[in-house]
Formats: structure tokens, C-alpha cells, sequence
């Protein structure tokens, strides 16, 4: 009887086990095929860094009927406010953000393990969002703490930004390699052209454009404007490139010369600072130059350079050249182009949107 009772319980423990294993690689399977495509859609948007084209340049230029580099028409002029409409149209929202201390900061960073060491390495940044500078960052005595408090504040925001672009650009090509299109696209198109200031179904111009601006260049130009965040326009207005505005909401510079009525423009966050920055410099007739040498870089399928690009900035500033030869010493001294590969990885709410 015992015996029996024995072999009964083995029999049943066999069969429990039996089950459980069944149960685990149920669970193991379902998880593969349910997060694998998750990762695949993330790593084709943000780990695939080979120009977008399947032979949408081609298609372009036959579309166009033009030959060579294509390039694009600065003959008109745009408002500052049509340009801006959309950053201005958030910045005018109520946004009910927290400026956290710098020791909160880092207690965030060190909690999520973001670390400037490894992203030089694995080029993957944290989706952290700061939407204000600590008002004490100007205190850290230690210069090189305080640039890497400035660096991953602002790393995140900036590739986020190039994400959207990047994302953009792609959708552009694949609109452009389809014989007809949807309505839908049509009236992204419209929104595109208008954003980007060109004229509509000028894809020439909105192709050079919507594109870009390395991480390192962007991170360059935030510091030399801003004294690596410690200006008033920083912590006040939330303006990391001293971008100018002569009709939205600014700051006067306390130097500016009397009758001069630009102001420096004020922003709720941060993050449209820098999305501003990246329309400055995508549209403006000033840069016409660098964007030209972005696309050369583009059509013999190099990276983007930053030193390269640094060179079409002597009208950021009127110190001319010599403000290039202050960017492209920051860039150099602080390794800033160990950045430019980088990634932003997905938040929670970009993978819920992929579920």
C-alpha cells in the first residue's frame, strides 16, 4: 500500500512537473513572439544608421528631372511665426513643470544607471526627460561635473529631436517612392512644407531640410551659449542656443545696444528650445550653407560631421570665425562626437505604442 502511495505521488509529481515545464515554455514562447517584435520595430528606428534611400534618390531626381546634388530654393522669405507656429502654439500652453535640484538629478541618474561613460560606449541613451536646468548647477565647483550634468540634461533632448527628423525623412522617402498617395499624407506633406518653409511640393528643398543636426554640434552650441547652463537665458527662459526673436516671448539682453529690439526667446521647456534650435538651423537663409553640406555628406553616403558642418556657423555669431574655432574646441576637448551614434532608447509609453 505504501508502494502503491509511493508510486501515486511520483507519478503525480511527474505529472505536476510535466505540466509546469509545459507551462513555462508556454509562457517563454508567447513572450518571444510577443516582445520580439517590439525590438525589431525599435532597432529598425533607432540602430539602422545607413541613410534611408531604397532608391528614393533616384526617384527623387527623376521626379524633379534635375541631375546631381539636389538642392534647394531660398529665394522667399518666411515669418518667423509661420516657421515656429507649431513650437509656438506648445509653448504657449499651460506646462506645469518641476525644476528639480542637481542633487535630485543625479539621484535620478544614478537610480536608472545613466552614466556619459557608457553611453560612449554602447551609444544607447536613458529616455530622461528634464524639462528645466537646476538653478544650482551654477554652483558645482567642479568644472567637469558640471559639463556632464549639462551633457546628459541635454543628450537625451537633443536625440530625441534627430529621432523625429530621422523618422520623418523616412516617411518622406517612402511617400516619394509611391506613385499616388493617401490623404492622409498629403496633409502631412502640407504640414511638413509649411514647418519647413518651403514652397508646396517643392521636395527638393524639403528634402535638404528635414534632416539632421549631430549631436555633438548641437551639444557644442548649447555650451558656448549658454556657459555650459549657467547664463540667465538658461535657467530663465529655458533658451540653450540664444536664439533671437524680434515677435515671440524673450528675454532683452542686458548688453543689447540702444534701438536694437530683439529679444532672446523664452521657452517653457527645454525640449522646445531645442526642437526650435534644430528648425533655426534647417531653415534659416543664414545657413544655407551648412544644410548644402549636409547633403553633400548625404550624397556620398559619409556621417555627419560635425567639424565639417561647424564651419557654415560664422553667422550664428558675430564673432564669425572665431565662434567656429570656440565650437569645434569644445567638440574636440570634451569628445563630444563620441555621441553622434547615439540612441535613444524606447520609454514605457513608446513600447505600449507598439503594442
Amino acid at each position: 500500500m505504501k508502494k502503491n502511495f509511493i508510486k501515486f505521488q511520483f507519478s503525480k509529481n511527474k505529472s505536476i512537473n510535466s505540466i509546469s515545464r509545459f507551462m513555462l515554455s508556454g509562457i517563454f514562447l508567447i513572450s518571444f513572439f510577443y516582445v520580439t517584435p517590439i525590438f525589431i520595430n525599435f532597432a529598425e528606428k533607432n540602430f539602422n544608421h545607413k541613410e534611408f534611400t531604397n532608391n528614393s534618390k533616384n526617384l527623387l531626381l527623376k521626379k524633379l528631372n534635375t541631375n546631381g546634388l539636389i538642392e534647394e530654393d531660398v529665394s522667399g522669405e518666411v515669418d518667423e511665426m509661420d516657421l515656429l507656429y507649431d513650437i509656438l502654439e506648445e509653448n504657449n500652453s499651460e506646462i506645469n513643470l518641476v525644476r528639480y535640484t542637481t542633487s535630485e538629478i543625479n539621484s535620478l541618474f544614478k537610480e536608472v544607471n545613466y552614466n556619459l561613460k557608457d553611453v560612449r560606449e554602447n551609444k544607447l541613451v536613458k529616455p530622461i526627460d528634464i524639462g528645466l536646468l537646476p538653478n544650482e548647477i551654477n554652483d558645482i565647483s567642479s568644472s567637469k561635473k558640471k559639463k556632464e550634468m549639462f551633457i546628459k540634461i541635454i543628450l537625451p533632448l537633443i536625440v530625441k529631436e534627430n529621432t523625429k527628423i530621422r523618422v520623418d525623412r523616412k516617411r518622406l522617402f517612402t511617400i516619394l517612392n509611391k506613385s499616388s498617395n493617401t490623404d492622409i499624407e498629403k496633409k502631412w506633406l502640407e504640414k511638413k512644407f509649411k514647418q519647413y518653409g518651403v514652397r508646396q511640393n517643392d521636395f527638393s528643398s524639403l528634402k535638404v531640410r528635414m534632416d539632421e543636426i549631430p549631436a555633438s554640434l548641437a551639444i557644442a552650441q548649447a555650451a558656448k551659449e549658454t556657459g555650459w547652463g549657467t547664463s540667465r537665458f538658461a535657467r530663465k527662459g529655458n533658451a540653450l542656443f540664444g536664439q533671437w526673436t524680434w515677435s515671440g516671448e524673450g528675454l532683452k539682453p542686458k548688453e543689447a545696444e540702444k534701438g536694437e529690439t530683439h529679444k532672446v526667446m523664452k521657452f517653457n521647456s527645454l525640449q522646445l528650445s531645442v526642437r526650435a534650435y534644430l528648425r533655426n538651423l534647417n531653415t534659416h537663409k543664414s545657413y544655407i550653407n551648412l544644410r548644402k553640406a549636409r547633403s553633400e555628406l548625404r550624397s556620398d553616403d559619409k556621417p555627419l560631421d560635425s567639424l565639417i558642418l561647424s564651419k557654415h556657423l560664422d553667422k550664428y555669431a558675430e564673432t564669425g570665425s572665431q565662434y567656429i574655432e570656440v565650437l569645434q574646441k569644445i567638440i574636440s576637448q570634451n569628445k563630444l562626437k563620441d555621441f553622434d551614434e547615439a540612441r535613444l532608447l524606447p520609454s514605457s509609453k513608446d513600447l505600449e505604442s507598439l503594442i
